[in-house]
């Protein structure tokens, strides 16, 4: 085993066993896959960015945009600002607002023979009434030499009418005729806009080779982080740039393999809270770091929820309420108190991981 793997595994030694005490749970969105983006507003509304299919991308769908008002108990239809064509689907999300306020969610999405024959190109779309009406602009740049590229994670101002969003590509490598051998590369990039939203271009590399989903957080002008997940383990790598975004360089793991994708996000105290999916089989679940240095060191990790029985499960987004209240969308294809596909929520505080 590698060096970086035995000094997190000491890190981690144990961590994971522990789980947070008993918290408010809640089926949010049922029949859905979901792979939920959450998004507070100046309100104190709660948007959910979905999938509104429940399959792991094999069917015709939608993004669709779901709002709570109460801190995460209750979630009503809200809007579609990705609405599918024929024969194809709406499933990537990357979403946030912009300087101005506007709703901004970027949606690419399936295709082609059992969808997964053909990526669509990545559509922005804005709203400025709070989600309910949307409008489209296919104004997203490619890097050169790329086909596609896939958005994921949280769109993130930084000023004026400038924005930032991770996004990322994937090929399949065949190996020789023989051999029958193949792996899945990707790169990890960050696209910006200068008109708050509406087209995008001017990406720069975030992590290559064996990268794909990647949360980001701007914490200063010369304090941003990437949590990348990775290809070859599924574990994720933390990135850091200085200037802006506009360089990034690999700082180490964050997690053991098969727990990705992340979510990042700035509490209110100043700490950096990392949530991430925890994909083992038989293991499936929600888990939980916090740094104290702007993710510098990390604090082992905790397991904030068990998904006993989901075989497909993951991807948390989370966002503080003002009274300091937690709360954590996550997506199951069933537990065994509910069965089907959903976008699950846990109310929670730091008190009960702490």
């Amino acid at each position: 085993m590698k060096s970086k793997w035995l000094v997190l595994l000491v890190a981690l030694a144990g961590s994971l066993s522990l789980t947070a005490a008993e918290l408010e749970r809640y089926v949010a969105v049922d029949n859905v896959c979901a792979w939920p983006n959450l998004t507070l507003l100046k309100d104190g509304t709660i948007i959910a960015s979905i999938f509104n299919h429940p399959s792991h991308g094999q069917a015709e769908g939608d993004v669709e945009c779901w709002a709570s008002t109460d801190g995460g108990r209750i979630w009503k239809l809200r809007g579609v600002p990705a609405a599918h064509e024929p024969r194809t689907n709406r499933m990537n999300v990357a979403a946030g607002t912009a300087n101005d306020g506007a709703l901004v969610v970027l949606a690419s999405g399936w295709g082609g023979e059992n969808f997964r024959g053909k990526i669509e190109k990545p559509w922005a779309n804005r709203s400025t009434d709070g989600g309910k009406t949307w409008k489209r602009s296919e104004a997203i740049t490619i890097p050169a030499g790329l086909d596609f590229l896939i958005p994921f994670g949280d769109v993130i101002p930084i000023s004026g009418k400038l924005l930032a969003a991770p996004f990322y590509h994937e090929k399949t490598i065949f190996g020789a005729p023989r051999d029958r051998k193949r792996k899945r590369v990707g790169t990890s990039f960050l696209l910006f806009s200068k008109d708050d939203g509406v087209t995008w271009g001017d990406a720069v590399v975030i992590g290559a080779d064996d990268y794909n989903e990647t949360a980001v957080l701007r914490l200063a002008p010369d304090r941003w982080l990437a949590a990348a997940r990775t290809y070859s383990s599924g574990h994720l790598d933390l990135f850091v740039s200085k200037d802006e975004g506009r360089s990034w360089t690999k700082s180490g793991p964050l997690t053991l393999p098969s727990q990705h994708p992340a979510h990042l996000m700035k509490l209110s105290d100043g700490r950096i809270l990392l949530t991430y999916g925890i994909r083992e089989k038989n293991h499936q679940g929600v888990g939980v770091r916090l740094s104290e240095d702007q993710g510098q060191t990390w604090k082992a990790p905790t397991r904030l929820t068990n998904l006993v029985g989901t075989t497909d499960g993951g991807y948390p987004a989370t966002v503080q309420l003002t009274d300091g209240s937690l709360v954590t969308a996550y997506y199951s294809n069933g537990i065994p108190q509910h069965r089907r596909y959903h976008m699950g929520v846990v109310r929670w505080t730091l008190k009960d991981i702490e």
